[in-house]
């Protein structure tokens, strides 16, 4: 019995484990007639791309054949130092052979060559950044078996010239700008002026010019052997993991934790076959608007590259009706199958090869803030999506680019010329010629407009860093058009009456000509392009907006308040729906003009008694202010928060001020600088401020508080419901609160008089990890707690917000920190003082109302966490309140989702 045992564990049992080994390590899915291995559900392993292609291959779409190269196969050729995971070629080659079966041709081959395309995919969509090499597979004989298959030399030649370049470039490391030189010699030499005028002679000198180009640059002959073609080209897909455009571009749209690319080999259709072959690139709908019509562009007798790199100016798609109208209206059901399948909107890649229709992509299409919102809700009416999904579908952050302001509609125009409308929005700049220059200046403080013939991959720090992006060619879906939405920043594309010099940096339109420190304006939304600045305009509310927003406040469990100083902050962020302030900063107050001087008054005084009469003199301006925004926020909360920064703050290191300062208060400039040094602090972050300046001059708490009150009285005899809220900031231990609401409580009492409804709660900020710590003894004396998680941030970690950015960005490159900590809150470290600090607080006070009035109110994937933590509330600036409501309903849908798991 116990043989027989052992048997089975040694034997059945071990031939169970090395199945489940070798399925774990599978590492290519194929997708084609015979069988698709992969689906939709599947873009960790497959990335976005390869899994779209299974998944269009299973519902019976027309996808030419292929198989997919894993993301964790990339991540083994990354940790194997560049090498490619052992027995990976020897399963390419088997998925070659499917292929050539499927399909007929044989790879390499004189006769009927099997000719694909190798392409990344992450799991991510990053439009451009990763390195793709099409026309693979031909060689000096396989060029010939290719022209007498399809009966057409001219175009194998010019599939065959594509790919010298494309692969030199890409593979190889030699520059495009040697190739382009080589055809545009030839061309002159040929007397053709488009790259389609080149006949077949002038092709086969092309190509020779390219292979003589291509041996300079890399000291060998171009590949006859095509899996060595294909060898090398995926591991130059690989390496575009990491190279600077992909690391850029994840940085700057915060995406982490990815295994790397996946590689997608194709089999090719062409669409450079003549006039009844063609390429295009759509979306179901209106990425910039979100209109339900089909939105896209296509080439006659091109190929993909030529209409996403602007390399040529094409058709919108609309046209394609009188080109081929049973084509367009093939595409027009796709579309229809695609949004009924998905249950959202799509981008779309075809080639239409002989008049045959073949999609080579689908993912899910970027779009603007407003074409989120649109597409939403329009889904949702449709019957395509539930309210919850609709509201789901809106990241969050992208709302912000419906409250940005557009040109003022009333304003003069001296509009220069008018380009394509490729991503919404109003920008004016001074012009940058090139992507560093636009990184430089624009961190000089400049706001600058990124002017380009076209835009490349290259090109991603300088387009993110620009106020709004201007090319002379390319179109509505080109690199330019397609980035520039998924960021929601403003771009005009293919003004084609623009002559760009990048030689003497200018620019020259209708025969006026415009220099580097010239300001132009571009209209993303009309496409104008207008000399000098524009006047601005706040922007209209759409109805859909207002519907997302309804829909959010029905479903979210936290209040949105907002962080504002001045009455005027105050009403626009009860326009876009804040529910009181969480924060109300008093030290702006006194920066002002009139009331600097006093200020610095006070922090001069030598005496208790000269510092009251500052204080009297400043009172009637915090009354003033405190009362505009309590009229503001009529019935709604306002929490504000007592003297926080160190006085040093107040002062000035600039002597004419300091004289001036000191001749009127009679007294010498010496003084001033001697209180100066007095107050310098080597660390002042940690220094004499927040509750410990209430607790060394408790005279500046007396004044704050008193005018806190009497603009509460004043208001409630006006019939203004003022809900004052007073809070303690900086607090680390229980007796220094218990010590200064007594001190408050006894102003309070002193200055309401009668008005006996009038009740003010006394709260802290929670922004030292003591405090989260002891918050059950702080709770003892507090109504209220308010997380500062900016300081509390510094904190924890360490690190001083003001100096962060010397190291901070490489923690980030190397995954280090997932992300800016003082953007999103660190829920490992930080959040646990949050989570601590709010259970600790509660378990002694069960009423116990707990905010967060950090920067972090704003950011969505803090919110999630505050929703989660039981929060009553998050505070944020007056512009993201919008944004904090959406993210608030999303964080309220994801918890009653996984409540029901």
């Amino acid at each position: 019995m116990l043989f027989l045992w052992n048997f089975f564990v040694h034997k059945v049992l071990r031939i169970r484990l090395d199945k489940m080994t070798i399925e774990s390590l599978k590492r290519i899915y194929y997708f084609g007639k015979t069988r698709s291995e992969g689906s939709k559900d599947m873009k960790q392993l497959l990335g976005g791309k390869g899994a779209n292609l299974g998944e269009m291959t299973s519902i019976g779409l027309p996808v030419p054949p292929g198989f997919t190269i894993t993301t964790e196969s990339c991540a083994e050729y990354n940790q194997l130092g560049g090498k490619l995971p052992e027995r990976l070629m020897q399963e390419v080659q088997t998925n070659i052979e499917m292929l050539e079966k499927e399909t007929g041709k044989n790879f390499g081959s004189e006769n009927n060559p099997l000719i694909v395309s190798v392409r990344s995919g992450a799991a991510v969509s990053m439009p451009g950044m990763m390195d793709t090499v099409l026309n693979l597979g031909l060689t000096d004989n396989a060029l010939d078996g290719l022209a007498e298959a399809f009966g057409n030399r001219r175009f194998a030649l010019d599939a065959y010239r594509r790919l010298i370049n494309m692969f030199g470039d890409v593979v190889m490391g030699v520059h495009h700008e040697e190739f382009e030189k080589e055809f545009d010699r030839i061309k002159e030499e040929c007397g053709a002026k488009l790259d389609t005028d080149l006949d077949e002679a002038g092709l086969e000198k092309l190509i020779d010019a390219y292979k003589a180009v291509y041996k300079n640059g890399t000291g060998e002959d171009f590949p006859q052997d095509p899996y060595q073609q294909l060898e090398k080209s995926i591991k130059a897909v690989f390496e575009s993991w990491n190279i600077p455009r992909a690391v850029r571009y994840r940085e700057i749209n915060e995406i982490t934790g990815l295994r790397g690319t996946a590689v997608n080999v194709q089999t090719m259709v062409f669409g450079n076959m003549g006039e009844d072959s063609g390429t295009g690139v759509a979306f179901t709908r209106d990425p910039s608007t979100g209109e339900n019509t089909f939105y896209g562009e296509f080439l006659v007798n091109a190929q993909g590259e030529d209409v996403v790199a602007g390399i040529r100016t094409p058709k919108n798609v609309d046209e394609m009706s009188s080109w081929r109208s049973d084509i367009y209206e093939q595409l027009l059901e796709i579309k229809r199958i695609l949004e009924d399948h998905y249950r959202e909107m799509q981008d779309i890649e075809f080639t239409i090869e002989r008049g045959t229709l073949y999609l080579l992509q689908t993912r899910t299409g970027k779009r603007t803030g407003p074409a989120a919102v649109k597409i939403a809700v329009d889904m949702f009416v449709e019957g395509r999506v539930s309210r919850t999904d609709a509201l789901l579908r809106i990241p969050a952050n992208d709302l912000t680019q419906l409250l940005l302001p557009r040109f003022d509609a009333s304003a003069e125009r001296d509009v220069l010329t008018t380009g394509l409308p490729a991503s919404p929005g109003a920008a004016s700049g001074k012009l940058a010629f090139t992507a560093d220059e636009a990184v430089e200046r624009s961190m000089h403080g400049e706001s600058v407009l990124l002017v380009r013939k076209e835009t490349s991959p290259e090109d991603v720090s300088g387009m993110h860093a620009a106020a709004g992006i201007l090319t002379s060619t390319g179109g509505m879906t080109s690199h330019a058009a397609v980035v520039a939405r998924g960021w929601g920043k403003c771009c005009v594309a293919g003004a084609g009456e623009i002559e760009i010099n990048e030689n003497d940096n200018t620019i020259t339109v209708n025969g006026r000509t415009f220099r580097g420190d010239d300001i132009i304006s571009i209209d993303g939304t009309s496409g104008e392009v207008i000399a000098g600045a524009v006047p601005t305009q706040d922007p209209e509310m759409s109805e859909e907006f207002t519907a997302v927003m309804e829909w959010a406040d029905e479903l979210r469990q936290l209040r949105v308040r907002t962080n504002a100083d001045t009455g005027k902050d105050a009403k626009r962020a009860r326009e876009f729906g804040a529910q009181g302030i969480g924060l109300c900063r008093t030290e702006h107050m006194f920066f002002e003009e009139d009331r600097i001087t006093v200020m610095r008054e006070m922090i001069l005084a030598e005496t208790e008694a000269d510092r009251r009469k500052a204080l009297d003199k400043l009172l009637p301006h915090q009354r003033s202010d405190f009362m505009d925004i309590f009229e503001a926020m009529d019935g709604l909360p306002v929490t504000i928060r007592l003297l926080d920064p160190p006085l040093h703050e107040f002062l000035t290191h600039e002597e004419s001020v300091q004289k001036e300062l000191a001749d009127h208060m009679g007294i010498s400039i010496d003084k001033v600088k001697t209180r100066l040094e007095q107050l310098h602090e080597s660390n002042p972050m940690l220094g004499h401020r927040g509750c410990r300046l209430s607790v060394t001059y408790p005279e500046i708490l007396e004044m704050q508080v008193t005018a806190i009150t009497e603009a509460a009285v004043a208001c409630r005899k006006d019939g203004i419901d003022s809900m004052p809220e007073i809070m303690i900031p900086l607090v680390g231990t229980a007796k220094e609160l218990s010590m200064l609401r007594e001190k408050a409580e006894q102003v309070i009492r002193s200055v309401k008089g009668e008005e006996g409804s009038l009740q003010i709660p006394i709260g802290t900020m929670i922004e030292i990890p003591r405090a989260a710590l002891t918050a059950d003894e702080i709770a003892e004396h507090a109504d209220f707690f308010s997380f500062g998680t900016n300081d509390l941030t510094q904190m924890t970690f360490g690190y001083s917000r003001d100096d962060v950015n010397t190291f901070l960005p490489e923690y980030i490159r190397q995954e280090i920190l997932p992300c800016d900590p003082f953007q999103s809150l660190d829920t490992s470290g930080v959040g646990q003082l949050v989570e601590m600090g709010t259970q600790k607080g509660r378990g002694v006070r069960n009423d116990l109302k707990v905010g967060i009035c950090g920067e972090h109110g704003g950011d969505p994937a803090s919110i999630d966490f505050c929703n989660n933590t039981g929060l009553d509330y998050v505070s944020c600036s007056p512009f993201r309140v919008p944004i904090a409501r959406l993210a608030a309903a999303q964080a309220a849908i994801r918890k009653m989702d996984t409540q029901y798991i």
